[in-house]
């Protein structure tokens, strides 16, 4: 019986060796692996500095790489095949303040060749039509990253690139963001989202890449990057019970803990096969308390900062 082969992700952005150096020696992105997958909402983070924005401005064709290569859409960055399936916001988006969010759509839609009947749409997706006759002006800061992103769907992209959306924006706007985010990451649509805020980051995201001094130092699903739990066993009698761990659950690495406890790196699926296991071998346990790395600790990890972005 032979089995159906697993169709490979079609990749929408893809650097390869990626490096922008400026005149004055600096380097901002250097040797940039990026895989970014259709369908996916994928998180760009890094600490300030590290060339987060370098590397979108370079992926819109703002910016050249010194050397590198990059497609998005199956496109050259910046050519006109690249740019008529990307919607981007990059920094705070700009309109005119005397104009309501509904005319200023409209004066893009025509300067982008966008057919008229989107701008309805676009308002309704980011929940902005009851005000969408009000001026700019008169916009909370919430409202006004909305109608940037309305501004970056008038196209209809299949890829949407956004640079630190929910700046300045207070809980319950971040909150709103972050659904809608979720949302616009459905179906075939690709986003790609710098943050500052891994709590959001967390919640919003399928996949994440990571970069210090500007260079990619992981990638992948949260999980991934999180790597195995920490399961914490109290039991006794403690020699009875690592046997138990080692020689019959094949648990590998089994630490010492803090107050006779033992630790090791396991599926927390197999956490009740473990306790039943110990239970049969006649082991009292006492505690069996699971224990995950954050995503905070995991980018303490691998860049070396001491807080925030």
């Amino acid at each position: 019986m032979s089995s159906e082969p697993v169709a490979t992700p079609e990749r929408v952005i893809e650097t390869r060796s990626l490096t922008r150096r400026y005149d004055n020696g600096v380097v901002a992105v250097e040797d940039l692996n990026l895989n970014v997958y259709r369908g996916e909402v994928y998180g760009f983070l890094g600490p300030n500095g590290a060339g987060k924005t370098t590397t979108l401005r370079i992926l819109l064709g703002l910016i050249r790489p010194s050397e590198g290569s990059a497609t998005v859409a199956g496109a050259t960055p910046g050519s006109p095949a690249s740019l008529e399936k990307i919607g981007a916001i990059v920094e705070t988006p700009a309109f005119w303040p005397y104009l309501s969010g509904y005319d200023n759509l409209r004066l893009l839609a025509t300067y982008c060749h966008a057919p008229a009947e989107r701008i309805d749409t676009v308002l309704q997706e980011v929940e902005l039509t009851p005000r969408a006759r009000d001026k700019f002006k008169t916009y909370s800061m919430g409202m006004k990253q909305r109608l940037g992103v309305a501004a970056a769907l008038l196209k209809n992209p299949e890829v949407l690139i956004l640079d630190e959306p929910t700046n300045g924006l207070d809980p319950q706007g971040m909150a709103d963001f972050r659904r809608l985010i979720v949302q616009l990451g459905q179906g075939d649509r690709t986003v790609l989202v710098s943050s500052h805020l891994l709590g959001e980051v967390e919640q919003m995201c399928t996949r994440i890449g990571v970069i210090r001094k500007g260079r990619l130092v992981a990638e992948g699903t949260i999980e991934e990057l999180r790597g195995a739990a920490n399961l914490t066993v109290r039991a006794s009698p403690v020699d009875r019970a690592r046997e138990v761990l080692e020689a019959r659950l094949g648990a590998e690495n089994v630490a010492d803990g803090p107050g006779g406890t033992m630790v090791l790196k396991v599926d927390l699926d197999r956490a009740a096969e473990i306790n039943a296991e110990l239970v049969r071998a006649d082991v009292a346990v006492s505690e069996l308390r699971s224990s995950e790395r954050s995503l905070e600790d995991v980018f303490l990890e691998l860049t070396g900062t001491e807080g925030g972005l």
